[in-house]
């Protein structure tokens, strides 16, 4: 056992929680406990070392459950229902009123406490994500999203996640279970953000979805921290008869940040349509790993990500998809496309198409690419400098992605930051050369 699964079962011992989560935590701890630690040589974590995460060490639970936070960190506006929490502790002053349906952990009542019990847990494979088990052993409170049998939840409920400063390292532990019956329909924004200092965080922040038979759900995960945060993460999902899950998430890059995806077609008919955007600079590190599985006839998959890396940042990407035998008539598609804005940037991607079925369509592809200079050159020649031109070939390659987000307010509140984000390269990338 690597020292710090140790310290994180010390931090477990000294966290308090309701005697009803004893199990579920238990459980996660014996897993965590047993597990072997992650190295080089470990596939799923091939080119992510976690090596920050060992040095940090994160040894206590952040000092404070002050609900303040610096005026530079401005939610998305719109109107939702919001869940504000810092360094992991919910804030009701800054919240609103919680609806029927959306409830702490540490507040359900006893019809409640039976609906997490028997559900949370049970979407994330412990056995794949180590993390996973982590959370369950770390778990004191989170947040449940009930949506009843053919109800639609009449606003978005927004989950925004605020890092503070820590003086020593610290760790937070965020979780989300939704459970949406039959016929029903709601829409979650998880947002993940903080200042410009440096945070001494470590977020562990995984994120359960059931989605019943003809039920749909539009997700969104931003992850907006600064560079220095070490985040890990998951969104775990099973998916019934005609269920659909529609997803869109995009990532900044970290010293450590990992985000997984998994996705498990339970009941035919079920679709699952995937878009996400990644975004390191700097020496920043981004790591997706997404992984669907097909177990049943007449399902669909379409999942799209791209990925502009800078400066000398490392992105990761491995998506795999896994047709198993009884799964035909399964119709599914993985795209992922890069755009190396640096000599020195660098990106390993890896799609993976597993099929155990004779009747199926499927394709995956992948690409990697430095801008055109033909394009850059066109721009200029029509008075455009070099920076501006690369910025808005740089922009242009996400924004058929961001185009398609449903929520206005999402798209609103990511272009100017993403134009801001291309332009503190832009001088950079207007000397570029690859020669």
């Amino acid at each position: 056992m690597s020292d710090f699964q140790q310290q994180a079962l010390t931090l477990a011992a000294e966290q308090r929680s309701p005697e009803w989560l004893a199990e579920l935590r238990a459980r996660g701890a014996d897993v965590w406990s047993a597990a072997a630690w992650p190295t080089r040589k470990t596939e799923q974590w091939k080119y992510t070392p976690l090596l920050a995460l060992q040095n940090d060490n994160p040894a206590r639970w952040p000092s404070t459950d002050s609900c303040a936070w610096q005026q530079a960190i401005d939610p998305i506006e719109l109107d939702a229902t919001r869940l504000v929490f810092v360094n992991g502790h919910f804030c009701p002053e800054h919240s609103s009123e919680l609806p029927a349906g959306v409830v702490r952990f540490a507040e359900a009542d006893a019809g409640q406490r039976e609906l997490i019990a028997r559900h949370l847990g049970t979407v994330i494979d412990t056995s794949r994500h180590l993390f996973g088990a982590l959370s369950d052993a770390w778990t004191a409170d989170g947040i449940l999203l009930h949506v009843p049998r053919g109800q639609v939840l009449d606003k978005p409920v927004y989950i925004l996640n605020v890092a503070t400063p820590e003086a020593q390292p610290a760790a937070s532990n965020q979780r989300v279970l939704v459970v949406l019956e039959d016929n029903s329909q709601a829409e979650l924004i998880e947002h993940y953000v903080s200042g410009s200092e440096q945070q001494n965080l470590f977020v562990n922040s995984h994120t359960e979805v059931i989605v019943g038979n003809n039920a749909q759900i539009q997700h969104y995960r931003i992850n907006l921290e600064q560079e220095d945060l070490l985040h890990v993460g998951g969104v775990h999902v099973d998916l019934h008869r005609d269920a659909r899950f529609l997803g869109f998430t995009l990532a900044q890059g970290s010293r450590l940040k990992r985000i997984d995806y998994h996705v498990n077609h339970r009941g035919e008919g079920a679709h699952l349509g995937l878009n996400g955007v990644y975004l390191p600079r700097n020496k920043q590190l981004i790591d997706y790993h997404t992984n669907v599985e097909h177990r049943v006839p007449h399902c669909t998959t379409d999942e799209v990500f791209r990925g502009i890396i800078g400066d000398s940042a490392k992105a990761v990407f491995n998506g795999r998809i896994h047709i198993h035998p009884h799964a035909q008539k399964t119709l599914a598609e993985l795209s992922n496309r890069n755009l190396l804005t640096s000599p020195t940037a660098e990106i390993n991607t890896k799609p993976e198409l597993e099929i155990y079925a004779d009747d199926v369509r499927c394709a995956h592809g992948a690409t990697i690419a430095q801008l055109d200079e033909t394009s850059v050159f066109y721009l200029q020649s029509r008075g455009v400098t070099r920076a501006e031109a690369v910025r808005m070939l740089s922009f242009g390659f996400i924004n058929e992605l961001l185009n398609q987000v449903p929520e206005q307010a999402i798209q609103d509140y990511l272009r100017p930051r993403l134009t801001a984000l291309f332009g503190q390269q832009g001088g950079e990338l207007g000397q570029m050369s690859y020669d």
